[in-house]
C-alpha cells in the first residue's frame, strides 16, 4: 500500500509481507507502481547510534527507495527542490524490519538516519547512479531545521562533520 505525504511525490510504502513457520517473504519494490527505473543500488550498515546524512546530489540528483532490512532506523528527508511550496522543510519517519516500511524520496531531497538498532542494514535504489562530484551535504544538526533526532551522543563521519547548513545551502 502507498500512502502520499505532504510532500508532493514523496512516498510510504507499506510493503507485502508473507510469513510462515519458516520465516517470512517479503515484497520491497514494484517498479511498476512507482513507476520509476533504479539502475543503482546499494546498501550500508551502521552500528546503534550512527547518524548518516543529510546526503544528496547537486546535480544528477537521484531519487532513492529505502528499505531496512534488518535492524531500525529513524529517516529523515528534507525537500531543497527550490520551487517547493515544502522548501527547507522536513518529514521524519521509522523505517523497520519490523514495520516493513519503505520510502520514495524523490530527486531533490537530503536524506539521511540515524540507526537505532544495534545492527541496521539499510538497502537504497537509486534512480541515477552516483555522482561523487555533485554530492553535498547538510548538517544534521541544523539550527534552521530543527531536527529532533532520537539520540544524544551520534556518531558522525568525518565526511558529515564538514556538512553546510541549510543557509549556506541556499547561497549554492
Amino acid at each position: 500500500m502507498i500512502k502520499k505525504s505532504k510532500f508532493k511525490d514523496l512516498v510510504i510504502i507499506n510493503n507485502t509481507s508473507f510469513k510462515d513457520k519458516r520465516g517470512y517473504f517479503k515484497e520491497l519494490l514494484k517498479e511498476k507502481k512507482l513507476k520509476k527505473r533504479f539502475p543503482f543500488l546499494v546498501m550500508s550498515f551502521s552500528k546503534k547510534n550512527v547518524i548518516r546524512g543529510l546526503h544528496l546530489q547537486k546535480k544528477n540528483s537521484q531519487g532513492k527507495f529505502i528499505s531496512v532490512i534488518k535492524g531500525k532506523i529513524f529517516d529523515v528527508v528534507v525537500d531543497l527542490r527550490k520551487n517547493s511550496k515544502t522548501y527547507g522543510k522536513y518529514l521524519s519517519t521509522i523505517l523497520s524490519e519490523k514495520n516493513s516500511k519503505s520510502i520514495f524520496i524523490p530527486p531533490g531531497f537530503a536524506h539521511g538516519f540515524c540507526a537505532l538498532s544495534k545492527e541496521n542494514y539499510v538497502v537504497y535504489s537509486c534512480t541515477k547512479y552516483r555522482d561523487e562530484k555533485s554530492e553535498i551535504g547538510i548538517k544534521f544538526n541544523d539550527q534552521d531545521l530543527k531536527i529532533n533526532w532520537p539520540i544524544k551522543k551520534p556518531i558522525i563521519s568525518t565526511k558529515d562533520k564538514n556538512n553546510i547548513s541549510l543557509r549556506e545551502f541556499k547561497k549554492t
